[in-house]
């Protein structure tokens, strides 16, 4: 199978996956916030948050195994890639005692710094131990599986186990919280599901990869990049998930989370579905790199950025126009707090625009494993976010911390588009930099006949229709912009995507 066959099968299943994740999202919290209130529904999202960067002891790990993998599976050396797999089983069985050992800690700590209402000491106590447990499978079962079928650029398999278990979840979270279960006990039975992705992942691999040995003689010095791709992966996860933790710690106001985390929710979805690109397009990539293709290289990025652009496009400024009316929908009769936040709702989707621009030249830093190279600017990326963070939302509130979040981005947006070109791609700079500026001009100019339409769905299915509606003025006035700007690009891209079907 080659390259772009993989990419498509890996992109569809992914995107598969990431509606499905999108969808789901919106359930549980909505579940959450109608049968046991916002606070609730801003406690789970805060602790979950807490676990996520638990999860960063083995931040590097996956993306230095990934990358060692790429010329053993290439060239079918079995004793390499089985030395490889069983270095990295190791030192994931370390990190997963360390993330074991730090979720206990917040368990204790977490109840003495954070107040509720509605849910006692004990309660949280046992909540973080449940929402842990999730974690620390993915160290113990599941990471050295999803390891190998993502280098051989198999991410289709990740993504149906994924769906089964997201499936699963998601039935007996609604079921229990229909029936009133106590809040504990749902999260535990939920939890469960968790072991149906593992046990996919691991009959798959021992039946496809009967040459895998994790017990091989471990060979570490391949995995020598963890440390460089770990600190990028730390200052990437604080980029996403700090918010929620300054306002945890800054507001102490689990109400205020609570509308973060609803307004997230919708471009969280977002960089859900265009993180299609970014999982099915690395390993492909990486293969490109590591071979010196860079003739290849610059035609098969110059192709994707400018669909990727378009897409975004479309996507961000459907976005711009119709968040509110989705939050106005979605959060309907649910009064301990507004979630009506116009400002709000404008910052988070530019916020979601920017973060979303970097990812085809944050995608080729990883394929090329230049982690070190660019620890710098992420690190500048990292405290931009942190102690504007702090200081803004002290002062400012929910408000404070998007602007953070804004100015983090753009800078790093900046910075990529000057490193790529240089270190990666060869090509000049103009072009990438054009393509970023005529995505605002054309959002912008999309926009501004729309002062004259109000848009006011009242159910989803108005909601769905208006959105569809946009969706296909924007493609088309992108695809016009694309006839004058990026001839070339659009018409061997829709030629290349001709071919595969």
């Amino acid at each position: 199978m080659g390259r772009t066959k993989k990419f498509l099968l890996n992109s569809l299943s992914t995107a598969i996956y990431q509606v499905l994740l999108m969808i789901t999202g919106f359930i549980t919290p909505l579940v959450m916030l109608r049968y046991y209130g916002s606070e609730v529904n801003g406690l789970i999202s805060s602790i979950s948050q807490f676990i996520v960067y638990f999860n960063l002891v083995e931040a590097g790990l996956s993306a230095a195994a990934i990358y060692a993998l790429y010329k053993p599976l290439a060239k079918g050396d079995y004793s390499e890639i089985n030395g490889v797999v069983s270095a990295a089983k190791k030192f994931y069985f370390q990190a997963g005692y360390i993330f074991v050992s730090l979720t206990l800690g917040l368990a204790i700590f977490y109840p003495m710094f954070v107040e509720s209402g509605s849910i006692s000491n004990m309660d949280m106590f046992l909540l973080v131990l449940i929402l842990g447990v999730n974690g620390a499978l993915e160290f113990f079962t599941l990471a050295k599986y999803r390891v190998i079928l993502t280098a051989d650029q198999k991410t289709y398999i990740v993504s149906i186990a994924s769906m089964v278990h997201i499936i699963v979840n998601t039935i007996l979270i609604v079921i229990l919280a229909y029936m009133q279960v106590d809040l504990v006990i749902l999260r535990f039975v939920a939890l469960l599901s968790i072991f149906l992705r593992s046990f996919i992942l691991m009959f798959y691999v021992k039946r496809k990869y009967k040459y895998i040995d994790f017990n091989f003689e471990p060979n570490f010095k391949p995995l020598d990049k963890r440390w460089d791709a770990l600190y990028l992966q730390v200052l990437g996860a604080i980029q996403v998930g700090a918010p929620i933790v300054i306002l945890t710690l800054v507001t102490k106001d689990l109400l205020l989370v609570s509308v973060f985390t609803i307004y997230n929710l919708i471009i969280g979805g977002l960089r859900g579905i265009l993180g299609i690109f970014k999982s099915g397009l690395s390993a492909s990539f990486g293969e490109v790199i590591a071979k010196n293709e860079t003739k290849i290289l610059q035609k098969s990025y110059q192709e994707f950025e400018y669909i990727y652009y378009l897409i975004i496009t479309c996507m961000f400024f459907v976005a711009f126009v119709m968040i509110m009316p989705f939050v106005s929908i979605y959060t309907n009769g649910i009064n301990d707090t507004n979630y009506i936040l116009p400002l709000v709702g404008f910052l988070f989707v530019l916020d979601g625009l920017l973060y979303s621009m970097k990812n085809p030249q944050g995608m080729l830093v990883l394929s090329a494993g230049l982690f070190k190279e660019t620890r710098l600017q992420a690190t500048i990326q990292g405290l931009i976010l942190i102690v504007l963070g702090i200081v803004l939302t002290y002062k400012f509130g929910l408000i404070g911390v998007l602007v953070a979040s804004i100015i983090s981005n753009l800078y790093r947006l900046i910075d990529l588009l000057i490193f790529v070109p240089k270190k990666i791609t060869k090509l000049p700079i103009r072009y990438s930099a054009y393509r970023v500026i005529r995505v605002f001009v054309l959002i912008l100019f999309m926009i501004l006949p729309l002062n004259f339409i109000d848009f006011n769905p009242q159910t989803y299915f108005s909601w769905f229709l208006n959105s569809a509606i946009l969706g296909i003025y924007s493609l088309i006035m992108s695809l016009l912009f694309g006839l004058i700007f990026d001839k070339e690009d659009l018409f061997s891209s829709i030629k290349r995507f001709t071919k595969i079907i």
